[in-house]
């Protein structure tokens, strides 16, 4: 590899150089061979071991490098024995948001402002398990290229459709659809005692601030995860990953 290629590589750790390129990292062998097979373009394939998986192995763009290489362009504190660098596919918000709200039995989460990497990725790795048609999130979610992010995806990055928009209008459209449009709230109603609707948009607020004021009066069924015993537990809130899978569970148990 030339330094260039090194420097280029080192350079995606950082949100703007990742937007200005088009490009993100993945790193292990299992996220480099979904990558492989996902249908994005993969730009580059390095990998260090003889017997690393041959699909990795044997892709056009695949260089062998060693080990103090994968040292200086990973992104990782540990670097593993495969990396790729892979295209974003194109974003055309407005037509995905509408296609998905007019499209009868969609379930959709969406998130206000969730900040930290590894929990968007945990939620979009969680989404990808219940089957839900896509992650819709606000503009100051955390980036999805974010290496954090892609690594806690577990390659459910490469499966699962992520829009980014405004939600205020992403919840407007579901209305006008006849969907649902759900939002998890500390005076809600309590969760395991609805019936919960098959087309539906669901909110989830960040990790900080909850769902915030701009959204409130677009969510029509307010719900609550409640504690065991009730009033009994001594956490304010709980993680807004660990919402998000008790969230999907029971819509899915519901359907």
């Amino acid at each position: 590899m030339t330094n260039s290629e090194i420097k280029h590589i080192s350079s995606l750790k950082n949100k703007k150089a990742r937007s200005e390129a088009g490009e993100f990292v993945v790193e292990s062998e299992k996220l480099v061979v979904e990558a492989i097979e996902s249908g994005f373009e993969v730009k580059l394939v390095c990998y260090t071991s003889d017997d690393v998986d041959r699909r990795i192995a044997s892709h056009p763009a695949a260089i062998a490098v060693d080990r103090k290489t994968m040292d200086r362009i990973s992104l990782l504190s540990s670097p593993s024995p495969a990396l790729a660098v892979v295209s974003m596919p194109a974003s055309v918000a407005d037509e995905e948001v509408g296609g998905l709200a007019t499209n009868p039995g969609t379930l959709c989460l969406a998130l206000d402002g969730v900040r930290d990497p590894g929990n968007l990725g945990t939620i979009i790795r969680i989404a990808d398990w219940f089957g839900i048609d896509a992650v819709i999130a606000s503009p100051d979610t955390v980036e999805l290229y974010n290496p954090k992010t892609i690594q806690s995806t577990m390659g459910s990055v490469f499966r699962k459709k992520v829009v980014y928009c405004d939600l205020a209008d992403a919840a407007r459209q579901f209305s006008q659809a006849g969907a649902a449009v759900y939002g998890t709230f500390l005076e809600g109603d309590n969760i395991y005692s609805q019936k919960l609707d098959r087309h539906a948009l669901i909110v989830m607020g960040s990790e900080s601030f909850g769902i915030r004021d701009y959204l409130h009066s677009s969510v029509t069924k307010k719900l609550f995860i409640p504690p065991y015993p009730a009033g009994g537990s001594g956490c304010e809130s709980l993680n807004v990953s660990a919402a998000a899978a008790i969230v999907c569970s029971e819509f899915r148990r519901n359907y």
